[in-house]
């Protein structure tokens, strides 16, 4: 084994990142795959994603992934050997890498076997699948390792993760479809409602990471968005507030709230108590939005904090394991499903 070929993937459904042993995260990529009529891939990743909503016809713009699962395996698997071969180059012709995969922690076993084979299939040595919680849990500096309970929500572009975790176990969790990309969803509803505007998957994504709120700016904060006027049938730019944006999220949002607490009813009492004295910590890119943390300490009465580098905990974690995978292994610390390449 090479030093450096060790390699954790966060397989996101918005974006992909990767980590390589000894160098950090080395990539991060829109999950976006442009491809010609005949299948051929014309470009993956952020020149993609410039693609999406432009091409002709005879192109189309997708993104492989949706609600956390490989939707279409053949483009994940053009995909994940792009992005690999971008990171390491001729090694992979000499040296067949480690792979570790971070999954949604509710998908289904034919669902993990997809993510495996796909990584499989692009000549990786062996692959190991971890699920979201314990990498975004390891990657926000927590140690699950011990007797007692600390508590993970993980809001990606596809699924929020919740999971109560101890003795490097997840002890209760839940998985739902409901996170980054559903707040965008929620966007173009609220537009197409109220201003009577069709705006496109870009322009949602930026309003929502430039002025999305679910609480209240002290100061209100306003964005123009452009789009089409639905009544006339021609491009219009309009102004809308941070705060009147607000009611946008409030679906999406009581989900995710619901999801919390239906964990939290269901953790055990010893567990409960150390959530109660730590708190909960929020990972992924939607734990970015403004206020999240301070609605969810009000619904649950517990301290919410977003980690440090909140985008990046999956992947971090996801390398930090795969960098320790044979004491990871030695002391079950962390339950993995392992598939050799023959």
């Amino acid at each position: 084994m090479a030093f450096g070929l060790d390699i954790g993937i966060d397989l996101g459904t918005a974006s992909v990142l990767m980590y390589v042993r000894g160098k950090g995260i080395v990539l991060r990529e829109p999950s976006v795959v442009a491809m010609d009529e005949e299948g051929n891939v014309l470009a993956v990743g952020e020149e993609a994603r410039r693609m999406m909503g432009r091409t002709p016809s005879n192109i189309i713009a997708v993104r492989p992934l949706k609600d956390g699962v490989i939707s279409d395996y053949e483009t994940t698997e053009k995909m994940l050997r792009y992005f690999i071969t971008k990171v390491c180059g001729r090694r992979m012709i000499f040296f067949k890498p480690r792979i570790m995969v971070c999954v949604p922690s509710g998908i289904t076993e034919v669902e993990r076997m997809a993510v495996k084979d796909a990584a499989d299939n692009i000549g990786a040595k062996e692959v190991y699948i971890i699920d979201e919680p314990i990498a975004a849990a390891i990657g926000a500096g927590l140690d699950i390792s011990k007797p007692y309970g600390s508590m993970v929500v993980d809001i990606g572009g596809g699924t929020t993760d919740i999971a109560v975790m101890s003795l490097g176990g997840i002890v209760n969790s839940r998985s739902i479809k409901v996170a980054g990309d559903k707040f965008d969803e929620a966007i173009i509803r609220y537009m197409r409602k109220k201003h009577s505007m069709l705006i496109g998957e870009r322009m949602a994504e930026e309003v929502k990471m430039r002025i999305g709120t679910v609480y209240p700016y002290d100061e209100d904060i306003k964005m123009n968005v452009r789009g089409r006027n639905l009544v006339l049938g021609l491009p219009r730019t309009i102004e809308i507030s941070a705060n009147d944006l607000m009611e946008a999220f409030d679906e999406p949002i009581a989900n995710i709230a619901d999801a919390v607490r239906y964990v939290l009813e269901r953790t055990p009492p010893e567990l409960a108590a150390d959530i109660s004295d730590r708190g909960i910590i929020l990972t992924g890119g939607g734990s970015l939005i403004n206020g999240l943390d301070r609605l969810l300490a009000e619904k649950t009465g517990l301290d919410v904090m977003v980690a440090d580098d909140a985008i990046s905990c999956v992947a971090l974690g996801t390398g930090e394991a795969i960098n320790d995978i044979d004491k990871i292994i030695k002391a079950k610390i962390v339950k993995l499903e392992q598939k050799k390449r023959k």
